[in-house]
């Protein structure tokens, strides 16, 4: 019997060897603490630090001094956001889009819980926000806006170049949540405007546990924020705490490896995306709806709907494949996905959708398995009424 096909890249990614055998060590003879720096096992862990952190920035087109690492990326976005906050309490508005995480959408529901007033933009039934609305939406109390690089559940790119110019224009601060985009198209902090990045280790092929904010440190407007938790001083007074050496090594390597892959990545994921698509339509015709942008989204990422069926009875009924109904983070809510009802889909509709998330090790043979498991799963679903 055929191993079940893991199409589910978008909730976490299985780790690669060569990131495994990157950190290795650090799980075992070299497991000095970073912040030892009165012995050799603490220079070397240093060491391996700091040399990640410029691979990561180089990567991320950052400085190795903005870089601060975190357990992932929301982690990243609450110190982003709420220590933004708590470092210019005299900004009262916050800027953000419907369909962002739930990492960015809970901390600015905590911020509207004190008194801030947060103005959460709508989307086109693309899923895409204009940046003429985000420039009209900017007020002189605005904190920040807050705009994610390419959404988790339908793949969408949002235009983040373009609204960071438009912050940039007003000296706002511009935060963008790259946990999806990272690794997989291009992205580069400084040319592209993004002033605070989040990033998890676990969503390109690195190890969980591990991510880092990009706080830049020169021009305008001049960023400060206040650290979520304190004991030691640790990433420049923003995030005490040890550093997990070996993660932070994985973390490394895994983005270094997505960068210099991406390319040719791209279009094979491209390819086999479009293979599944077409496969889909042609075994369900007129019976499967699409989600999003066809054009500006992951290259790996399809999301469909299947107009008059249960959702929750077409996920059970899958056979042979992981794939998600939509965000791993609130997958185990039966509400239907937030980032499909803001897209303009029914309930009933955004309910009876599956999330495809292809990746590294993905296959054609795993992908026309997947066609054959969800036609089974739907006509098993109309032969029962």
């Amino acid at each position: 019997m055929s191993r079940e096909a893991y199409l589910d890249h978008h909730a976490t990614t299985p780790l690669d060897e060569r990131v495994l055998e990157a950190m290795q060590p650090y799980l075992t003879d070299e497991f000095g603490n970073a912040a030892s720096h009165t012995h050799a096992w603490g220079r070397r862990a240093a060491a391996a630090v700091e040399l990640a952190r410029e691979r990561i920035a180089g990567a991320l087109g950052a400085e190795p001094r903005e870089i601060v690492f975190t357990s992932g990326a929301t982690e990243s976005n609450n110190l982003a956001i709420l220590g933004l906050a708590d470092a210019r309490p005299s900004r009262r508005h916050v800027l953000t889009v419907a369909t962002e995480h739930a990492s960015v959408l809970d901390p600015v529901r905590a911020l509207e819980r004190r008194g801030v007033e947060v103005e959460i933009l709508s989307v086109d039934a693309r899923g895409l926000v204009d940046p003429e609305r985000v420039a009209a939406a900017i007020r002189d109390d605005t904190l920040l806006v807050s705009v994610m690089a390419a959404n988790n559940e339908i793949g969408v790119l949002q235009p983040i170049r373009e609204i960071a110019a438009v912050c940039r224009e007003r000296e706002l601060p511009f935060h963008t949540d790259a946990a999806q985009a990272a690794g997989k198209v291009p992205l580069h902090a400084a040319d592209d405007g993004l002033d605070l990045v989040s990033v998890s280790a676990h969503k390109l092929y690195g190890p969980k546990g591990v991510g880092c904010l990009r706080v830049r440190r020169s021009g305008r407007p001049r960023l400060r924020l206040e650290p979520r938790q304190y004991g030691g001083g640790h990433e420049g007074g923003l995030r005490s705490g040890t550093l997990p050496v070996a993660l932070i090594v994985g973390f490394a390597k895994a983005l270094d490896l997505c960068v210099a892959e991406r390319e040719a990545e791209a279009l094979r994921l491209g390819a086999l995306r479009d293979r599944l698509q077409a496969g889909l339509e042609a075994a369900l015709p007129g019976r499967v709806r699409p989600n999003g942008d066809p054009v500006r989204r992951l290259p790996g990422n399809l999301s469909v709907s299947f107009p008059g069926l249960d959702g929750d009875r077409l996920v059970a009924d899958l056979r042979g494949i992981a794939v998600s109904s939509g965000s791993a983070c609130s997958s185990a809510t039966p509400a239907p996905s937030h980032v499909l009802l803001a897209l303009g889909l029914p309930p009933a509709l955004a309910k009876a959708s599956l999330r495809f998330g292809l990746g590294r090790g993905t296959t054609a043979e795993e992908v026309d398995r997947a066609i054959a498991s969800v036609r089974a799963a739907v006509d098993l679903q109309a032969s029962a009424g």
